[in-house]
């Protein structure tokens, strides 16, 4: 993607939308993980936060995912199961 198509994408409604899908459902994933999950502490604070405002979570992890490899490869036509391992992947670095 170009820089152009970047930055449209990390504004764009729809793709807000998908990231927010992608957000609730890796946080329910983290809030069932055991206690002693290595940084589960961090992340269930990140998973509670995420489903007391999911949409200010999307658009804060908008920007990041669209730089992931494979969003930047696929653009807004990447798969869901591939937008889900881009979600997880940045709120593992970020939580």
């Amino acid at each position: 993607m170009t820089y152009e198509e970047s930055a449209a994408l990390m504004t764009d409604p729809v793709f807000r939308g998908r990231i927010k899908v992608s957000a609730i459902k890796f946080a329910d994933y983290i809030s069932l993980e055991a206690p002693t999950t290595p940084g589960h502490t961090s992340r269930y604070k990140w998973a509670s936060g995420c489903f007391q405002q999911p949409d200010m979570t999307a658009a804060a992890l908008q920007p990041i995912v669209v730089m992931d490899n494979q969003v930047q490869a696929d653009g807004a036509a990447i798969s869901d199961e591939a937008l889900q391992t881009a979600v997880e992947t940045v709120v593992n670095k970020i939580a």
